[in-house]
């Protein structure tokens, strides 16, 4: 599998990609009041310019990606998505690990946002070091969302960036 810097051609198959992996997320947790459910293409292409993206293809699939960016001290991950069908075969991880090898010398701590009820998800992010977190007084994210930080000298937690 190759993991690259998204292109805007991407695009297309980050939406779909996207809506495929928080369908899940809504029904876990139990509401359709999520962003990255109501996003257009247009969205996805303005996200891709602010945002740095990564994509992980499996031959010409796109099968996971995720996004971050500087956000004052921190840097902050989003978008963590693998395929559903590929889940549990460490893609997160490889994606998290690369996404955090990529945070600028400045960046403290690492920052993500998941549902409350995705197990799964708070599950690799605390096996990776995060640790659950009042969330920061920032808007934008599902009722119910729950906060995690890593300290950046934790980085090797998440394995070697693939």
């Amino acid at each position: 599998m190759e993991l690259t810097e998204a292109c805007p051609g991407d695009c297309p198959e980050l939406l779909v990609l996207q809506r495929c992996c928080w369908v899940e997320e809504a029904v876990l947790n139990d509401t359709l009041d999520v962003p990255a459910l109501h996003e257009t293409l247009e969205d996805v292409r303005d996200w891709v310019k602010t945002w740095s993206v990564w994509v992980l293809r499996d031959g010409h699939r796109l099968v996971g990606a995720v996004r971050a960016r500087p956000a004052g001290d921190s840097w902050e991950l989003g978008r963590l998505m693998v395929a559903p069908d590929l889940a549990g075969r460490g893609l997160g991880r490889r994606l998290l690990a690369h996404a955090e090898a990529q945070a600028p010398a400045e960046a403290r701590r690492f920052t993500l946002f998941t549902g409350s009820r995705s197990a799964r998800n708070i599950a690799l992010y605390q096996r990776a070091g995060y640790r659950l977190t009042p969330a920061p007084g920032t808007g934008g994210h599902i009722r119910g969302a729950v906060h995690l930080e890593k300290d950046v000298t934790l980085r090797e937690k998440s394995g070697p960036p693939g």
